[in-house]
């Protein structure tokens, strides 16, 4: 039974006939609006996000199948958290903030890309990238939330799936993240000045030394570059040294 295969790259839930789609389905003599139709059923899930999809065909039959391929979980973490990236800092940044639910749907979405064996297990490699990311989870950081799965607080979560979300819930999700970002604006603040006093005292010094100087007083590495750019290698000339 031969198999026609095609992939495209497709917005959630938002697939059309429209090119690279629709050209690529048509000499393959399926019912194009039906195979949108499936590919955004299955992908609904992933709105606002790029999805790969590949859709299998039977030649003989012109049956076929969507299987669909998942995001990175940095990126379904991001959107989740809705914040466009994860701190540059994540040890001292906290940028959004996470509840046990939102961890298992994510899990639940990566389980085939994950090498957890069972669900519990998968919840922890997704905290364990949230981690990364200077995101916390249940109100604290991520490496204390991975503890907590181990101690069994959220069992029953994970046991029963829970991915759904009270309005009540989103609600203290949406001020615990406007508070974490107003404390991280207020710390970028606080490094910001230390650094350009630091600075002040540094005149006539070569900027990698200022830039070394910025780091010894544990400045972050962004601040340190929007401050003090790191300079470029000056390009050989033509020809060569003479």
């Amino acid at each position: 039974m031969a198999k026609e295969i095609v992939e495209a790259l497709v917005e959630g839930g938002k697939a059309t006939a429209a090119p690279p789609l629709g050209p690529a389905l048509g000499p393959m003599g399926v019912n194009i609006g039906q195979v949108v139709a499936k590919i955004n059923e299955v992908t609904a899930s992933f709105k606002g996000m790029q999805v790969p999809v590949k859709v299998i065909i039977d030649k003989d039959t012109k049956e076929f199948s969507v299987e669909v391929g998942t995001p990175p979980a940095s990126a379904l973490i991001k959107k989740e958290a809705q914040v466009e990236k994860g701190a540059s800092n994540p040890l001292q940044e906290k940028v959004a903030d996470l509840l046990i639910e939102q961890i298992i749907k994510i899990a639940k979405m990566k389980e085939s890309g994950l090498l957890g064996k069972d669900l519990k297990a998968r919840v922890k490699e997704i905290i364990g990238t949230c981690n990364s990311m200077g995101i916390m989870v249940e109100g604290v950081p991520a490496v204390e939330a991975i503890k907590l799965v181990n101690e069994g607080k959220f069992d029953e979560e994970i046991r029963t799936e829970k991915t759904e979300l009270s309005a009540e819930e989103i609600k203290k999700l949406a001020e615990e993240k406007k508070k974490l970002q107003e404390e991280m604006e207020k710390r970028r603040e606080e490094f910001m000045k230390t650094a350009k006093e630091l600075l002040a005292t540094m005149e006539g010094l070569e900027n990698n030394k200022k830039r070394s100087k910025l780091m010894e007083a544990k400045i972050p590495l962004p601040i340190v570059n929007e401050l003090v750019p790191e300079e470029k290698e000056a390009a050989p000339a033509a020809g060569g040294a003479k």
